[in-house]
């Protein structure tokens, strides 16, 4: 039966006001939504023809053709560059193979051409003591408002995961730096560290690398996030407590998606509200986990940091904004799931988001602000 015109307009009204409200209700400070384009994802997959001379060993090698994930990315001029971590086919599994450093661009974020031999890699160089022979992993990018490129990315000399530091004025040519936290010493120096997210700002349309209260900053680490300062964006000085250990900025939370590790993921972002922290949530199992998520899965979370106080929480997501949901997300090295982000990009007036899947390949999401009311 067709409802009278009057009660028609009360309805509508009705509907409104709730539109309203649950709107009012979601939190303005998040990037996002990101919707997965459809049709092209993933993105970077493994390809067994690329063959690469290994100093290692003095042989060529496959060496992208077991896996390709955990990715940063960047702008440069007209195009969209992704470094992707690739595995070849040599070694047992997951942290047994070796990592090397390809390079991706793209014209609209979507679509791919490739260079044949990876940019970063274990060299006969002076970094042999701390990447041979697991290599180089899961990198994240800024650049300086002059054009310099600099890239955190893991060390792995299959005794101690290290931050090591390069840097680049191309993508192509870089120089390694070494270890972080190497002129600073100190206990951390041979603790296990990893996962450096640098604070960046939007400036004329593009992200770069910005300083808080003087200096340059990071945030590292898997099973907390912490923080580290530098004048030169080559050596770092961890944040300590009063105590000397690890002042950390989050840690992880019981009964959340982000139970078992809070990992750093793309280069952090400062805005009018504060800084905001993308990380990688990974749930644990049993009581402590979230039941609403598998056991050991990696999901997508934000968080917002106080811009004066990075170690004053102001917001966090308590759901993440992206989980493994597609065939690709829960396959491969990792079947548990995982959507782990390290690359941020804002190009063309949209946000794109690069991040592994299941350790084995690289898909992309994408938040157009234009479609997108809060």
């Amino acid at each position: 039966m067709r409802l009278p015109v009057v009660q028609r307009i009360v309805c509508l009204a009705a509907a409104l006001i709730t539109l309203t409200a649950v709107q009012a209700q979601q939190p303005t400070w998040p990037l996002g939504p990101f919707v997965r384009p459809q049709n092209v994802n993933p993105v970077i997959a493994p390809d067994s023809n690329s063959r690469f001379n290994c100093p290692m060993n003095g042989k060529p090698v496959d060496w992208e053709s077991n896996d390709t994930f955990n990715p940063a990315a960047i702008a440069k001029g007209d195009s969209l560059y992704v470094l992707y971590r690739a595995e070849d086919k040599y070694g047992i599994g997951i942290g047994f193979r070796t990592s090397r450093l390809g390079l991706a661009a793209t014209a609209d974020g979507l679509h791919f051409t490739r260079r044949p031999t990876p940019v970063l890699y274990p060299a006969d160089d002076s970094q042999k003591e701390f990447e041979w022979p697991g290599g180089c992993e899961d990198p994240r990018i800024a650049v300086t408002e002059d054009g310099l490129y600099v890239m955190l990315y893991t060390q792995w000399n299959r005794k101690v995961p290290r931050i090591g530091v390069a840097t680049s004025r191309d993508l192509v040519n870089w120089t390694k730096h070494g270890p972080a936290f190497k002129k600073y010493g100190g206990k951390y120096f041979d603790v296990p560290s990893k996962s450096a997210s640098l604070l960046t700002t939007l400036k004329n349309g593009r992200l770069v690398i910005t300083k808080l209260n003087g200096k340059y900053q990071i945030f590292w680490g898997e099973y907390q996030v912490n923080m580290a300062t530098s004048d030169d964006l080559i050596n770092w000085t961890p944040v300590v407590d009063e105590g000397g250990n690890l002042k950390p900025v989050i840690k992880t939370r019981r009964g959340y998606f982000d139970s078992d590790l809070t990992e750093c993921g793309p280069p952090a972002v400062l805005t009018k509200e504060g800084i905001i922290l993308l990380y990688n949530g990974k749930n644990g199992r049993g009581e402590k986990s979230d039941p609403a998520y598998t056991p050991n899965s990696y999901c997508a979370g934000q968080v917002l940091l106080d811009a004066k106080d990075p170690f004053t929480v102001k917001a966090r997501l308590d759901k993440p904004f992206l989980i493994p949901s597609e065939p690709f997300e829960k396959s491969g090295q990792y079947p548990s799931g995982t959507v782990f982000i390290e690359g941020l990009v804002y190009y063309k007036k949209q946000w794109f988001l690069y991040y592994g899947c299941a350790d084995s390949r690289v898909a992309v999401a994408v938040y157009d602000p234009k479609q997108s009311v809060k």
